[in-house]
């Protein structure tokens, strides 16, 4: 509980905070990280025992072998009927103080924006939108995980019709990236949760962070260093970090 307490008064005393989290902050809402051990990346659907995951998302996969792309991702990423945990709800209400000025975060679900939360920058893209890779035309949300054909084709040009997520061999969104590094550039506390920071070049983001705080939230323990006394790793579940937070605080989620 101390090093709760100790995150709650440096909270008091910042005017902008940024979060950077990753896969383990949508955890609790039933979407599987990557890296754990019962993560994506090792649940072994014997449809896709000879392919590596990272191929699967890769836009090789996307290009090569479509219908095994769409398939992957059809079962793998549907996230439409899942719902913010208290980890999303806790940042949400941390923005309406004016105490957070951005989200960063690798995660594809839209579940940040879902809890409330304004100034969220997606760094590798969104599930929860599609477009057609010929003419550029958009599509709903569910269009892929409906679409009737192994491979979606676009009403209007018959293209083939993505999600817009960020695939590996692709670059990051320009757009997302600026203004998260800007965002940080800026912050008086970096709060990092819930990641492994093990995906590059995502997890560079951090260097550019000068402010006074750093935070490390996640349940094992990083091999980032914790050296002075302006640095906390809280090594506990995202969502029981802020559900313990947001009680010291006297809010509701």
């Amino acid at each position: 509980m101390y090093e709760i307490e100790k995150l709650k008064s440096w909270i008091d005393e910042c005017s902008s905070i940024v979060f950077f989290g990753g896969a383990g902050v949508s955890t609790e809402s039933g979407i599987p990280d990557f890296r754990s051990k019962d993560g994506l990346y090792n649940q072994h659907d014997i449809r896709f025992d000879k392919y590596q995951p990272e191929y699967l998302l890769s836009h090789t996969c996307l290009i090569r072998e479509p219908a095994v792309y769409f398939e992957f991702h059809r079962q793998k990423m549907d996230t439409r009927n899942v719902e913010p945990n208290d980890a999303h709800k806790y940042l949400a209400k941390l923005e309406e103080m004016g105490k957070l000025s951005a989200i960063v975060t690798q995660n594809i679900d839209g579940l940040h924006q879902k809890a409330g939360s304004k100034k969220v920058y997606e760094i590798h893209g969104k599930a929860y939108k599609n477009y057609c890779m010929s003419c550029g035309k958009d599509y709903a949300d569910d269009y892929i995980f409906e679409s009737a054909e192994p491979i979606p084709r676009c009403t209007k040009c018959g293209g083939v019709i993505r999600p817009a997520i960020t695939l590996y061999e692709e670059s990051l969104p320009e757009e997302d990236v600026e203004l998260s590094i800007r965002a940080i550039r800026k912050a008086d506390m970096l709060i990092i949760g819930g990641t492994s920071l093990a995906v590059y070049p995502a997890a560079s983001f951090i260097n550019y962070f000068n402010g006074k705080y750093l935070v490390v939230m996640n349940r094992s323990r990083l091999s980032h260093s914790v050296h002075s006394e302006n640095e906390l790793q809280i090594n506990k579940n995202i969502g029981e970090a802020f559900r313990e937070l947001a009680a010291l605080q006297g809010i509701t989620l």
